[in-house]
C-alpha cells in the first residue's frame, strides 16, 4: 500500500515534516521493489534519520 503525506504509518507520526516524507519515499520505493511493508518502513525510518542528520535537520517533533 503506497504511502503519502496525509496517509503514513503510525511509527512516523512523531518525525518532522521533511524527514517523515523523505521515509515515505523511500518506503514507497521498496514497496515497489517488493520489500514487506514491515521491512520497508524500518528501512526507510533508517535511512530518512540518517538523511536529515546529514542535512542538518530537526528529526522528531519535540518533546519526542
Amino acid at each position: 500500500m503506497p504511502w503519502n503525506k496525509d496517509d503514513y504509518p503510525d511509527s512516523l507520526k512523531n518525525f518532522m515534516a521533511p524527514i517523515r516524507n523523505k521515509a515515505i519515499d523511500i518506503a514507497n520505493e521498496l514497496l515497489k521493489d517488493g520489500y514487506s511493508e514491515g521491512r520497508a518502513i524500518s528501512i526507510a525510518t533508517a535511512k530518512a534519520k540518517e538523511w536529515g542528520e546529514h542535512h542538518d535537520k530537526q528529526i522528531r517533533k519535540k518533546g519526542h
